[in-house]
């Protein structure tokens, strides 16, 4: 198998952490302890990918951040892996002089600029330190791998590249040339590791286009510059983009803003949609039981749970893309397998502790004791089982509560038919009206996607109806005002989005229990087939991966930075279909748009796809941005 980002960036991390030097294959030598000082930034780029387990393998001892009060170890040498700002310049510099490690190996996460690195040599010069400066790389490793097939750019400071902050009213040039050039330093560094230079497509005239331009002149300047060029040597030809260079497709998130409101009904997609649940960490607060008082019974204090979601969980791996009910069932599946397994382990034990001298009890008992040292070499494994079977038991269930507590299942089946255009069961006002459906917050996703989808706004009679239901549920109406501009400007800039032309067939409720027994009980909860239909972002890179004349994508912009003499070209050279791409999404992308690309590749043989965004937010987090937007076009 050709190696995915995460493996690449992985890969680069352990290199760095063994002090830039390969890692010794099978090496059974003591590996050398050092302390890892990482700011916010490396550290949510490291915790994705690499456990605590997995640091302390690599001889990291400590993780510490820059900025916190650290002792001095002066006999341990200390490995940095910061972004080269001022201030954690300084903060090194306060640690040069304080003599605080045995040597320092400074690893940047961007490029360091030459101003930047002159000071450090000065203050190690002046502290008498530069013997102890060992080495200093810049890892090119400014984005955040969650995914084999998806990375997001930033997770601090992320209101800074954000979709409020790209479209807000009042931006000067100055500010949007700063996020121009941060999410294209990202976007750089994700090439560098990936160790291929794309071809790059874009619409006209949004913040994509401005990515794109700045982009290829990036990457240009970069191969020009053959001594230094980041894209020679090893990198290439050695990884999944090695027989044809990948295609990079930009797009704006005003493309779609229906998927990023929409319920959702996979399971990777409601953790994110209803839970706490960010770099691949889900936080869970549950409530241990209810304690006896004086003053009688009372709910206990919640216990706040943290779980990790990682490649590593292979329940995780298999069902993060499966419709909820499959999940529940597999779930329920799982743990009868272990209760099996259980049981026989404990079957055998009582049987190992027959005693007398019954011939009968003495044969049966050398039958079993191959069976129970079986049962007991596999007992580390159960027990991972049985961690794994617990963790997604607590999700679930929190996921299952949100459902029914808010009828999530009735919202996806509505907003799917309103994005596919199908008859609605029951009238969107009736929806809104009724007070045990949802949440405000709910009610309002709702009716913006009905805002958003139809080919011709209701009519002003209709509209005053629907803000009164809208207000007497307890919705704030300032996102529709956002809404209202924003499907006035993309009329002008272009034709409607389709959004594929079959909803999820529901199969009716899952009246009983799951099975016999089950921690589920998803009584009233609908069971849908979901239909697999190409949302906008899909649709784009479908038409560009495969050379198809489409009136959405013609138009688009095509830039190829190895060509010398002027890059883009009217002409798209390569003539053949693309066998890997990425899609970046300025503004934003969420865990639905990602789904469907994955289902996507599942039809296409041997094509390799990667999701990627300047932020990854649900829809309570985009609402939120889009009414910040709308006090600012008020004031």
């Amino acid at each position: 198998m050709a190696a995915s980002v995460r493996e690449k960036q992985t890969a680069a991390l352990k290199r760095m952490l063994n002090f830039n030097l390969p890692p010794v294959q099978n090496s059974t030598a003591e590996p050398v302890w050092k302390v890892l000082v990482y700011d916010r930034f490396g550290q949510d780029i490291i915790s994705p990918l690499m456990s605590v387990k997995e640091l302390r393998d690599m001889g990291i001892t400590l993780h510490l951040l820059l900025h916190s009060d650290r002792d001095p170890i002066p006999d341990v040498p200390a490995i940095y892996f910061v972004m080269p700002t001022e201030e954690n310049i300084d903060r090194i510099c306060q640690d040069l002089r304080g003599q605080l490690y045995e040597s320092y190996y400074l690893n940047f996460i961007s490029a360091i600029s030459r101003s930047k690195l002159e000071d450090i040599a000065s203050t190690a010069l002046g502290a008498n330190a530069v013997a102890q400066v060992a080495k200093v790389f810049d890892q090119y490793l400014n984005f955040i791998t969650l995914e084999d097939d998806m990375f997001v750019l930033c997770n601090q400071n992320k209101e800074l590249i954000s979709y409020h902050a790209i479209n807000k009213a009042d931006i000067t040039d100055t500010e949007m040339e700063a996020i121009m050039d941060t999410l294209v330093d990202s976007l750089f560094c994700f090439f560098v590791t990936l160790g291929a230079v794309p071809i790059i497509r874009c619409p006209r005239g949004n913040a994509a286009e401005m990515v794109a331009v700045k982009l290829d002149k990036k990457l240009r300047e970069n191969l020009r510059d053959a001594r230094n060029s980041l894209f020679t040597g090893d990198t290439l030809g050695t990884g999944q983009f090695s027989f044809q260079r990948p295609l990079l497709v930009l797009v704006d998130r005003n493309i779609d803003l229906a998927t990023s409101l929409h319920h959702s009904w996979t399971y990777q997609a409601l953790v994110h949609d209803v839970l706490d649940f960010h770099l691949n960490r889900v936080n869970l607060e549950e409530t241990a039981g209810v304690e006896s008082s004086p003053a009688g019974a009372r709910p206990k204090k919640k216990n706040r749970k943290t779980y990790d979601l990682t490649f590593a969980d292979k329940f995780w791996q298999r069902h993060k893309g499966s419709p909820f009910p499959e999940v529940a069932e597999s779930v329920q599946q799982e743990l009868d397998s272990y209760r099996t397994q259980e049981d026989e382990v404990k079957r055998l034990k009582s049987i190992m502790g027959l005693e007398g001298e019954d011939e009968g009890a003495i044969s049966m008992l050398s039958d079993n004791t191959a069976k129970l040292t079986s049962a007991m070499s596999s007992l580390p494994e159960l027990l991972e089982k049985k961690r794994l079977i617990d963790l997604h038991t607590n999700v679930a269930t929190a996921v299952l509560e949100h459902i029914k507590a808010r009828k999530l299942d009735v919202y996806f089946e509505y907003e799917e038919k309103l994005m596919s255009k199908s008859t609605l069961d029951k009238s969107l006002l009736d929806m809104i009206s009724d007070p045990d459906a949802g949440t405000p917050e709910d009610k309002m996703r709702l009716f913006l996607i009905y805002y958003i989808t139809s080919p011709q706004p209701p009519s002003e009679v209709d509209l005053e109806q629907y803000k009164k239901a809208l207000t007497d549920a307890g919705c704030n109406l300032a996102p529709l005002n956002y809404i209202k501009q924003w499907k006035a400007f993309a009329k002008m800039a272009s034709a409607p989005t389709s959004y594929g032309s079959s909803a999820a067939k529901s199969l009716g409720l899952l009246s009983r229990v799951m099975n016999t027994g089950s921690q589920f009980v998803m009584e009233g909860v609908k069971n849908f087939v979901l239909k697999q239909h190409n949302l906008p972002v899909t649709r784009v890179l479908d038409n560009l991966m495969e050379m198809k004349s489409n009136p959405e994508t013609d138009d688009y912009r095509y830039f190829d930075p190895k060509m010398l003499r002027g890059s883009e070209s009217s002409i798209p050279r390569n003539k053949n279909p693309f066998q890997e791409a990425i899609v970046f999404v300025v503004g934003g992308g969420n865990y639905i748009e990602y789904q469907n690309l994955v289902e996507y590749t599942k039809n296409k043989q041997g094509k390799h796809i990667l999701y990627g965004c300047s932020e990854l937010f649900n829809a309570t987090q985009f609402l939120k941005q889009v009414m910040s937007l709308v006090k600012l076009l008020q004031n």
